[in-house]
């Protein structure tokens, strides 16, 4: 990965308008913020700088208004929240371009905190609009992007703005690309990837990725037994998508060439019905009944996943061994995940996970906060682990 600039190249920015990208796509419930996670990861680089003397004026989108004003889309419902993580004032502008926008700022004092609306209410911002991004940049001097979450896309707020002003990563981008690179981009060996959830089909391009970059993949969740299935056993009733057989056995065999081991479940929890506590019985995935499914990885599995993670230097996890959702079906995620944990705490480990499911698998295990990095970006931690270029981090690379 290239160097990117972040805020320690930064200097004399007192008085300076630093328009800062960041993640407020936060989950409201009866129009109050319900989880502040993400307020949280980019408090501490609004903080710095408006303790440095800048005017910070902060740019975020908020649902999918799709290009017009949605008044339960605004973000002056975050406001409050944003105010309350900071513990300092937070000023709102009714507009992100225009007049509103113009007029806020110049009412600024310096270490002034500026929240504009969402980017989204205008269509230029998803189109990338050469006339919007510039009507964003002369609200500027200096441009950070503190939302590695929407570095995916390439928006006027996100990408676009970036040639137009200095561009800089912000402590939360940074901290999230400095994980990445230690994940996969310049990992200690040996690395081992989980990689678990429902369906191979969304997922093929990671898995084809992954397996010319690591040592040993273990696959897990409804698409393990897609891969089972594709050499010919039986897995009766449990999600499978049989029509991948052969995209199943080319990764296998990109992974023989490769030199990268598949970890498969060697036996299974299964049960007659996807409900909490439902009936089962731990059987060899050779021997999955006709009316059954798998719903978890047996006791065999849960040794053969953590005596990899043991031997691991580094490990990327991206999705749930089985259906941890429900009890008793969690018992493998959460021995993995607890395993993983260890590893970390003892200094062993670098472990770095992400994607929805994981975040709330890692939650469920109680063990979220003793991994190396665990990102909430979601789509753009998924396409890095697919090894695609991201805009919003291209722009902020040096050179």
């Amino acid at each position: 990965m290239p160097a990117f600039k972040t805020l320690d190249d930064l200097t004399d920015i007192a008085g300076k308008r630093i328009l800062v990208r960041v993640d407020l796509n936060v989950p409201v419930t009866d129009g109050k913020v319900s989880d502040t996670t993400r307020i949280e990861r980019v408090a501490p680089t609004i903080l710095e700088l408006s303790e440095k003397g800048a005017k910070v004026i902060l740019l975020a989108h908020f649902g999918r208004p799709k290009g017009e004003p949605v008044a339960d889309q605004s973000l002056s419902l975050i406001a409050p929240s944003v105010e309350e993580v900071l513990d300092q004032r937070v000023a709102f502008a009714s507009d992100c371009i225009g007049a509103p926008a113009a007029d806020a700022i110049a009412a600024m004092n310096d270490g002034d905190i500026l929240l504009l609306e969402n980017t989204r209410f205008h269509k230029g911002e998803e189109k990338n609009e050469a006339g919007f991004v510039a009507e964003l940049a002369k609200n500027g001097d200096i441009y950070v992007n503190d939302a590695f979450s929407a570095a995916h896309r390439a928006h006027a707020s996100t990408e676009g703005i970036a040639h137009h002003l200095p561009a800089y990563a912000g402590r939360t981008m940074q901290a999230e690309l400095e994980a990445l690179e230690k994940g996969l981009g310049q990992p200690t060996r040996p690395v081992v990837a989980i990689v678990g959830g429902a369906k191979v089909s969304t997922k093929i391009d990671l898995l084809s990725n992954l397996v010319t970059k690591v040592d040993a993949l273990v696959i897990g969740g409804g698409m393990a037994n897609t891969f089972i299935a594709a050499q010919g056993i039986n897995v009766g009733k449990s999600l499978c998508e049989h029509d991948l057989a052969e995209t199943a056995l080319a990764i296998m065999e990109t992974a023989k060439t490769a030199g990268c081991a598949i970890v498969l479940p060697v036996d299974g929890v299964v049960a007659r019905e996807f409900k909490a506590n439902a009936a089962n019985e731990t059987v060899d995935v050779t021997a999955i009944p006709a009316d059954a499914m798998m719903l978890d990885v047996g006791p065999k599995s849960i040794e053969l996943v953590n005596d990899w993670i043991g031997k691991a230097a580094t490990l990327v996890w991206n999705g749930p061994l089985g259906a941890f959702e429900i009890t008793p079906f969690d018992k493998a995620t959460v021995s993995a995940a607890l395993h993983a944990a260890e590893q970390t705490k003892a200094g062993k480990l670098v472990s770095v996970a992400g994607g929805g499911d994981t975040v709330s698998a890692l939650n469920h295990a109680g063990v979220a906060d003793d991994f190396s990095y665990v990102s909430t970006a979601g789509g753009a931690f998924l396409e890095w682990m697919e090894g695609k270029e991201l805009p919003g981090v291209a722009v902020l690379t040096k050179g």
